[in-house]
């Protein structure tokens, strides 16, 4: 099997390479140029050498993605590829590109799967929903209301997919974090470092996810055709920021308080965030998938990895 993972040089998608290769199938690793023709590139965030093998695709250009697609002709198309910062896509100078990138490009790309016949598996967010009430929501539900442009253009990218294509996987996902990129562990890590007082949101409940235990499950999916709409973070039941982070500390031998604190009080960031960002899982074990671990094995197998020290 040839299996295509765009963003490979992200946080999830370098942990998407790896697991393609530990498995054995052909990999095309594509990175993207900014829309101003330039390679956006970070090697040092990289589990893997893309640098070596790597397609530079720009996924806003839909002649690139053509070509590009058309030469590798994948089986399978794992789409990592995002503008991922919340909050700086809130800046009306870069509503364009967020959405040329979120919206625009998955829609190229999901096109270019229904001319090959790829399948195409598509990351998305809990940023799609409004976080209103306390139950999870359901893998397939559609009642999507962001609070935030981010969320918006995911959910775009969403529709894009099922306009193109019936053989996808659309997978939500929360609070992700990985060896690559920045994320709230290494935030966290960093000012436990540099005080000792935190602040967490406590009112803000969700799960985290593990980059390396989403890759894998990906990957699953890749090699299966049972198609849809699916929910994933990993197991352990629903937290706050706040119970993560003293959870953070705790393995990371960090001797710091951490105070609970309202979101209303605490967060002054420029994009609004859901309150509920409980997703309900349930689905993969009924389709057959294996769930991925729990949040707290999976930070201890982060720690395990993390070199601490680029934390700094």
């Amino acid at each position: 099997m040839k299996i295509m993972v765009t963003g490979a040089d992200g946080q999830l998608g370098s942990d998407v390479v790896s697991e393609v290769l530990r498995r054995g199938y052909d990999v095309i690793s594509t990175i993207y140029g900014a829309v101003s023709g330039e390679t956006v590139l970070d090697y040092q965030k990289c589990d893997v050498d893309v640098a070596a093998s790597a397609v530079v695709m720009d996924i806003t250009n839909k002649d690139e993605v053509r070509s590009t697609v058309m030469q590798a002709m994948p089986d399978v198309i794992i789409h990592c590829a995002a503008w991922t910062a919340v909050d700086t896509a809130e800046e009306v100078d870069n509503m364009r590109i967020v959405k040329m990138i979120n919206v625009d490009g998955t829609r190229n790309i999901a096109e270019i799967a229904a001319e090959t016949g790829a399948k195409m598996i598509y990351v998305s967010t809990d940023y799609v929903f409004d976080g209103s009430g306390d139950e999870p929501h359901d893998a397939d539900d559609t009642d999507c209301h962001p609070l935030n442009f981010y969320g918006q253009t995911k959910l775009g990218g969403e529709l894009a997919v099922k306009a193109f294509l019936e053989n996808y996987f659309i997978v939500r996902t929360s609070w992700v974090y990985g060896s690559g990129g920045g994320n709230f562990v290494k935030s966290i890590v960093k000012a436990a470092r540099q005080t000792g007082r935190l602040k967490a949101v406590s009112d803000m409940v969700g799960t985290p996810t593990y980059t390396v235990d989403l890759a894998r499950l990906l990957v699953d999916m890749a090699e299966s055709d049972r198609y849809g709409h699916y929910n994933a973070t990993n197991e352990g039941g629903f937290i706050s920021w706040y119970e993560f982070a003293k959870e953070i500390c705790s393995q990371a031998d960090l001797n710091v308080e951490v105070v609970p604190v309202s979101a209303k009080e605490y967060d002054t960031r420029a994009a609004n965030r859901p309150l509920n960002s409980r997703l309900d899982k349930s689905k993969l074990t009924r389709e057959g998938f294996v769930p991925l671990p729990n949040w707290k094995d999976a930070l201890e197998r982060f720690f395990e990895v993390a070199d601490l020290e680029i934390f700094e």
